[in-house]
């Protein structure tokens, strides 16, 4: 059967044929026979990719595609949506995993054959997987749906609600009457008589059927073959990468070293042997935890696509228990008689619509009933009441959480009771939003009443760095895990200053129950502080000393008769269209894991620190010797690309300049771009915003040695600007430093 059902944008084209997207559009003028489209817009039309790949192979223009870029093609253009097609593709990589040979018969033959035995062999490890029964899915959306879908009162509101975390923003089939889950029961359970019945949930996964399966065909068999080179996890692992890579502002992830170190914090009093996660998005927090002989994991989404891509991920990833559900966990729990060692969860912030009408006499509201503005405290009591006896929860929580008025009377109780045993404020930039130090919340069902119980409080915001790679993980991890594994043994931890202390919870017990840690922590030791401050100051004098050497010579006025007092000139259009440099802007798109140059990053001279989402937009690359001018804001500036920032994306609002290195010298480029009369005549202010017209700019007609001694001037004056920024940096740290210390005692006026 051909994959006539699979489309390709302009984009994807120029990919298979390794040309870029204006070639494309040359052979669609050019090419009476050119496929015509078949979806898509106007703009930005969709083509068969069978009819492209017949096109391009009579051409001769079909280039050599990497098998990945292949089956990345079919899933994004699948009929029914790439996260459909990747959970068939889940459920075919599953059956590779655990019964190649299996696969092997029936992937044998004809597409019609496939599709027609293909269901009966993923039954065999679907059901014994995830305890599911073929047939019961609900489907959302549309019938066929290979992710079950979800009939709660108030669900399709939830999930629409601000700040939802991963959430997917696609109302449930409000027809389908509901249905019990097909999950098998859990090993380890109490009984249920206090709790609310499972209802309105559904399986993760269930077995797709033939009709369903045919047109997926050649995205199975093409994912087959991406199995064999890279192993079945790894191609699932890879997909699923690349669908949240080109998707960002669908998902709130869970970063990778955060899930890890949730982990690590839940398994120091003992082995998970059944975890949870009752919002497991993507499932980052489960697939971190400990593989273990026996292990049990359960997984719970309100958004069915993530539910199942979660069971599939964690299936493929050990050879574990897993089950699966999707279905609202607060009004719908699918596990209420299980009983965990390890729940870990990254729930939604500032929901309102969690249920809190409908949950008034919610028996797991043990330690209060949460308010309407406390959805967090409505999840971490839900952990709680998921737990065994000294089992161990980690939420990630909003630092509101710790202080809010709304939520005091909980936070009491949880202390009293010793419920609550750790808050861990992460630096900022740890997680989504990244713009706030969020908590980690340890919590302990307990098994008996502690005689005086203390909590751990630790800060580790001094571990943050500049731009958007993320805290110092590494350090984020030592020092916490060294902090709790010292506090779980003991109950109590010496103070270390700045950074972990253990409180009485009796000094916790005040009118504001304010658990934010740096409120409670002792400044770091004096020595400490007067270390740093001295080893600053001594960057800063090095850097002084630096500028002062660097300070351009006094300039003098051209004594040369020959010299003219003004130089012929040309622009950066004429010299673009004679060849001389090629000039190119900054798109909205290109490769998530790309980073981006933005123009903020030019104007203040660090590194690219930018995220662009993944689009059918080819990105702008820069290389050495390029020249990158900000178009926006009315300032003179020009960048020269160097090894260290060449390979980024080039943003939006900037024009990459790329010049003929045997016409012209790219630092006499950039230091003309600069001058200020320059910028005024090529700039525009119809608007509120000064807009610059880069073809305008003009630069004076000189030999190439000629400019080469300009180039090496400019260069001089950009080394110097560059040192006085690393001083002002400096400075400020140092009298940062210098205020922090006089205050808090760290250092004296001596």
């Amino acid at each position: 059967m051909q994959d006539n059902a699979t489309e390709v944008t302009a984009a994807g084209i120029a990919r298979l044929a390794g040309v870029g997207r204006a070639a494309v559009s040359n052979w669609r003028r050019r090419h009476a026979d050119f496929p015509k489209p078949v979806g898509g817009t106007e703009t930005s039309p969709a083509f068969a990719l069978a009819e492209i790949e017949s096109w391009l192979r009579k051409q001769g223009k079909l280039a050599e595609v990497p098998l990945r870029e292949r089956v990345w093609q079919q899933l994004v253009g699948h009929p029914e949506g790439p996260v459909t097609a990747l959970v068939y593709a889940g459920c075919a990589l599953l059956l590779i995993h655990e019964r190649p040979t299996v696969w092997l018969d029936v992937s044998s033959g004809s597409d019609e054959r496939l599709a027609a035995m293909l269901p009966g062999a993923l039954e065999q490890v679907i059901v014994p997987r995830f305890g599911v029964v073929r047939g019961r899915g609900v489907h959302r959306g549309r019938e066929g749906s290979a992710a079950a879908a979800v009939n709660t009162p108030n669900t399709h509101a939830a999930r629409n609600a601000p700040n939802t975390h991963n959430a997917v923003n696609t109302p449930a089939d409000p027809t389908t009457p509901p249905t019990p889950v097909n999950t098998a029961p859990p090993v380890n359970t109490a009984p249920a008589a206090n709790s609310a019945p499972a209802v309105h949930t559904r399986p993760a996964v269930h077995t797709p059927t033939g009709p369903q399966l045919l047109p997926s065909a050649p995205l199975l068999r093409g994912t087959a073959e991406l199995a064999a080179e890279l192993g079945a996890r790894q191609t699932f692992e890879f997909l699923l990468g690349r669908h949240l890579d080109a998707n960002p502002r669908q998902y709130t992830l869970t970063p990778t070293e955060l899930a890890r170190l949730m982990a690590e914090l839940a398994e120091v009093a003992g082995p998970a042997g059944i975890a949870l996660d009752p919002a497991c998005g993507t499932g980052a927090l489960l697939r971190a935890v400990t593989p273990r002989p026996g292990q049990e994991l359960y997984a719970q989404d309100d958004a069915p696509d993530l539910a199942a891509l979660t069971a599939l991920r964690l299936a493929l990833h050990a050879q574990v228990t897993v089950r699966g559900t999707a279905g609202d966990t607060l009004r719908a729990d699918a596990y209420p008689a299980l009983r965990a060692d390890v729940v870990l969860c990254h729930p939604p912030f500032n929901e309102r619509n969690w249920g809190h009408d409908e949950l008034a006499y919610d028996p797991r509201w043990e330690y209060g009933f949460p308010a309407r503005n406390e959805s967090e405290l409505a999840w971490v009591q839900h952990a709680l009441a998921r737990l065994k006896d000294g089992g161990t929860a980690v939420l990630l929580m909003p630092p509101a959480a710790a202080s809010r008025r709304s939520g005091r009377r909980i936070r009491a109780d949880l202390l009293r009771r010793g419920a609550l045993k750790a808050v861990v404020a992460l630096p900022i930039g740890a997680a989504p939003p990244y713009n706030i130090p969020l908590h980690l919340w340890v919590l302990r069902r307990p098994e008996r009443a502690a005689a005086q119980p203390e909590v751990l409080l630790v800060d580790t915001g001094r571990f943050a760095t500049e731009g958007r790679g993320g805290p110092d993980w590494q350090a984020v991890r030592g020092a916490v895990l060294d902090a709790w594994k010292a506090f779980d043994r003991a109950g109590r931890l010496d103070d270390e200053p700045g950074l972990a202390r253990s409180v009485p919870v009796i000094e916790l017990l005040d009118d504001d129950v304010d658990l934010a840690p740096a409120r409670h922590l002792p400044p770091a030791t004096a020595a400490d502080g007067a270390d740093e401050l001295t080893a600053v100051r001594e960057r800063l004098g090095e850097t002084l000393r630096l500028t002062a050497d660097l300070t351009p010579p006094p300039v003098g006025h051209s004594t040369d008769p020959e010299r003219p007092t003004r130089w012929p000139l040309t622009t950066i259009g004429e010299l673009a269209r004679g060849g001389a440099l090629v000039m190119r802007t900054g798109g909205n798109g290109g490769h998530a894991r790309v980073p981006v140059l933005t123009d903020h990053d030019v104007l203040a001279g660090t590194a690219p620190s930018g995220i662009l989402p993944e689009s059918d937009e080819d990105a702008v690359l820069t290389e050495p010797g390029d020249v990158v001018v900000p178009v926006l804001g009315g300032g003179s500036m020009a960048r020269v690309i160097d090894d260290t920032t060449a390979g980024a994306a080039l943003g939006r609002s900037l024009v990459l300049l790329r010049p003929d290195p045997g016409a012209l010298d790219p630092w006499f480029l950039a230091g003309f771009l600069r001058g200020t009369a320059n910028n005024r005549q090529a700039s525009s202010y119809a608007s509120t915003a000064t807009r610059l017209d880069v073809r305008r700019l003009q630069l004076p007609r000189l030999p190439l040695d000629e400019q080469r001694r300009y180039g090496a001037r400019f260069r001089a004056l950009e080394d110097f600007e560059r040192a006085l920024r690393q001083a002002g940096r400096l400075g400020e740290q140092l009298v940062r430093g210098m205020y922090d210390g006089l205050t808090d005692g760290t250092v004296t006026p001596e």
